[in-house]
């Protein structure tokens, strides 16, 4: 089994021979995965805003990670309803501190990315999604599991399988 650790900005598409991990902020992560073929891929965005003109697959954004997504999917010549995909993170990390909605990177990540995902026609099968901290997300593409585990911050049960 080969492990991979996404930083921020991060992208991963593979075969069920991979784990994926990652540790998410204010960024959000999403999993896509196959479970007739056995693979998937993960992102790691960290900012919902268009990518540069330069790089427009530049995953550190949000369209640029949809992008690359997109990508592998028509180069394994598969469609979105074929996979399951699930959301993670966008928490606000510094809750006592009063932004206005401009500022809200966490919450500007997740409406850019249900945005996209949803006129690209994939479907959400899970999520866990906004409030403050940071997670750890381990996903296992031979199994399409997802486990997440909250990081300095109380919650009920502390880690799960989704």
């Amino acid at each position: 089994m080969t492990d991979v650790f996404l930083h921020p900005g991060d992208y991963w598409f593979g075969d069920g021979g991979t784990r994926v991990h990652t540790v998410l902020g204010s960024c959000v992560s999403i999993t896509m995965w196959h479970p007739g073929r056995r693979i998937g891929g993960m992102c790691h965005y960290m900012l919902p805003g268009r990518c540069p003109a330069a790089d427009r697959m530049d995953a550190r954004y949000a369209g640029g990670a949809i992008g690359r997504f997109l990508r592998d999917l028509h180069r394994t010549r598969t469609v979105p309803g074929e996979y399951e995909v699930k959301m993670f993170g966008g928490g606000k990390q510094f809750p006592h501190l009063a932004t206005s909605a401009t500022f809200d990177v966490a919450g500007n990540n997740i409406e850019a990315g249900i945005s996209l995902l949803e006129n690209h026609g994939f479907a959400l099968s899970a999520r866990e999604l906004g409030g403050t901290g940071a997670r750890r997300l381990i996903f296992d593409i031979a199994t399409g599991d997802v486990w997440l585990r909250a990081l300095d911050r109380v919650r009920d049960g502390d880690g799960a399988n989704l």
